[in-house]
């Protein structure tokens, strides 16, 4: 039996929705290619779903696993398992079978649902132990999201949920390794929440895009979930490709728009930025990796009037951490920001103390809005957890004013000759000059050096300039440990879904025999 009488304290991710649509039942909440979810709409089809996924045998604590780009049926799903009880587990649409396998089994999944389109993937999985529903987001399965979210039936309503229960998964990119899943709490995600309408100044008059992949935390916790929490409109893209962007900014008079450095990056370099009218865009934002200093200062120029937020922190956070407001801007481009209302940062050494102002160390964090733990991993957690704060594995230094400046991960940073540098500098100093569209440094093992600095540069259209001219450029600006040792030209740079350039994958590719087939001759840096 469900006592009805502890609802009035009680605060889960169901309970913020049912707020906004009291307020605004009519709104238009969702909008997706022709279909448009009001908000008692949306919240009555996702107790639907719920209804569904616990006629069809699943319980409170089961695990359900989404695969899929972007869609209405996709945020459904999330807000049927918050709301119901079960634990959501985002996947990337990008993984390949085995990786898709790892998740499903790591996370004891009990469902994967997964789209029609990544359906090769689904099948390379093989046998996975403890699943017992496989199903399309439409596919007339045993769990059929989009039949149950249109249906006409009167839903359950009332579920057994509080801030205390547990409602997702949420794995991290893997880009250093086998992804570990964070186990979140409801009440982890509304105090994240609550930092980032505080920090971001979402209201409910915004009209916001959301095409960034919702399995990523940066898309559906720092901006899809609390913007819906405050009573915005938000439009949903399954990928960010330039022109729907730019068609979906000038037909919603979108004035609320987030994305990664390298997805603005091709934005601004394609012609459909000057072809439509983004005038009504009043507050962007970027995070999920550095902002080449190059790329913030043209973005402010080209969208002037906008309002520009600098977002920083971790999956782990929920995921914001800190942020760089529009007027805080000037005269410290490449911050970070300062702690957002629920975070308390530190910069600290090896052994934990912190570090003096405007010195180097990892960035560690304290909040409400954390991770409980690593799924099934104490070694992790411990190693994470160490001394109470959690540790981000990035570098970073604050100023007198307590505004953070992120130098590098602390795996990018390059030990050349035993002197470190940080892979960001380099690449700044490259971004300007003319010719280079995209640039990403890294360090290659080198017998004399430790560590060769080496840029991977993706030249723009119409440019030939030679490895001598990048490296002439580049010692104009910097010291001579930091210039480059090899110019490496590639088409493009890989990347995972949520636009972050994967460094890793650079060093295995062009560390060992493969360089030869991606590179031209390397001139030197002397």
């Amino acid at each position: 039996m469900i006592d009805l009488r502890a609802r009035a304290g009680r605060n889960g991710i169901g309970d913020g929705l049912r707020r906004a649509v009291a307020r605004n039942p009519r709104k238009d909440a969702l909008i997706f290619r022709d279909r448009t979810w009001s908000y008692a709409e949306m919240e009555t089809a996702a107790f639907r779903i719920a209804t569904h996924l616990r006629d069809a045998g699943l319980r409170k604590g089961d695990r359900v696993a989404a695969f899929a780009r972007n869609s209405d049926a996709y945020y459904l799903l999330w807000l049927a398992c918050a709301q119901s009880g079960l634990i959501h587990v985002p996947a990337n649409y990008g993984l390949t079978g085995p990786e898709l396998k790892y998740i499903v089994e790591q996370s004891g999944a009990r469902a994967l649902v997964y789209d029609r389109a990544l359906k090769g993937s689904v099948d390379d999985m093989g046998p996975v132990a403890g699943l017992d529903f496989l199903s399309a987001f439409d596919g007339g399965d045993e769990i059929d999201v989009m039949a149950a979210a249109q249906g006409t039936t009167d839903p359950e309503r009332e579920w057994d949920v509080t801030e205390d229960d547990y409602v997702q998964i949420l794995y991290t990119s893997g880009t250093t390794g086998k992804p570990k899943g964070g186990l979140m709490k409801h009440r982890a995600l509304m105090a994240e929440f609550y930092s980032c309408i505080h920090a971001l100044e979402y209201v409910e008059t915004d009209r916001c895009l959301w095409s960034l992949p919702l399995y990523h935390s940066g898309q559906i916790h720092t901006f899809s979930n609390p913007q819906i929490m405050v009573g915005s409109t938000c439009a949903l893209l399954e990928q960010p490709k330039p022109e729907d962007v730019f068609r979906c900014i000038e037909e919603n008079r979108i004035t609320s728009f987030f994305a990664p450095p390298t997805v603005w990056v091709g934005l601004l370099r394609h012609p459909g930025f000057d072809a439509h009218d983004l005038s009504s865009l009043n507050k962007v934002y970027y995070g999920a990796s550095i902002m080449p200093e190059p790329i913030l200062v043209e973005l402010r120029k080209r969208l002037n009037g906008a309002r520009v937020f600098n977002c920083y922190g971790q999956s782990e956070t929920g995921p914001l951490a800190t942020v760089l407001k529009p007027e805080e801007h000037d005269g410290r481009l490449t911050s970070c920001g300062r702690p957002v209302l629920n975070v308390e940062t530190r910069v600290v050494d090896e052994n934990d103390e912190d570090v003096p102002v405007g010195e180097t160390g990892e960035i560690v964090h304290r909040t409400p809005h954390v991770i409980t733990e690593y799924w099934n991993r104490e070694d992790a957690t411990d190693e994470a957890f160490k001394n109470g704060w959690f540790h981000t594995g990035d570098m970073g230094r604050f100023d007198e004013e307590g505004f953070l400046y992120v130098v590098d991960r602390v795996k990018d940073v390059i030990n050349t000759g035993g002197v470190l540098v940080a892979s960001r500098e380099v690449e700044d100093v490259l971004f300007t000059h003319e010719a280079v569209f995209e640039v990403a440094v890294v360090g290659l093992p080198d017998e004399k050096w430790l560590e060769a600095i080496a840029a991977m540069v993706v030249l723009k259209e119409g440019h030939a300039p030679s490895e001598a001219e990048l490296i002439a450029h580049a010692k104009k600006s910097l010291a001579h440990y930091k210039i480059p040792k090899r110019i490496i030209f590639v088409e493009d740079l890989p990347r995972n879904a949520s636009g972050k350039i994967l460094k890793r994958e650079l060093r295995r590719v062009h560390g060992g025999e493969e360089t030869a087939v991606h590179t031209g001759a390397t001139a030197s840096a002397g």
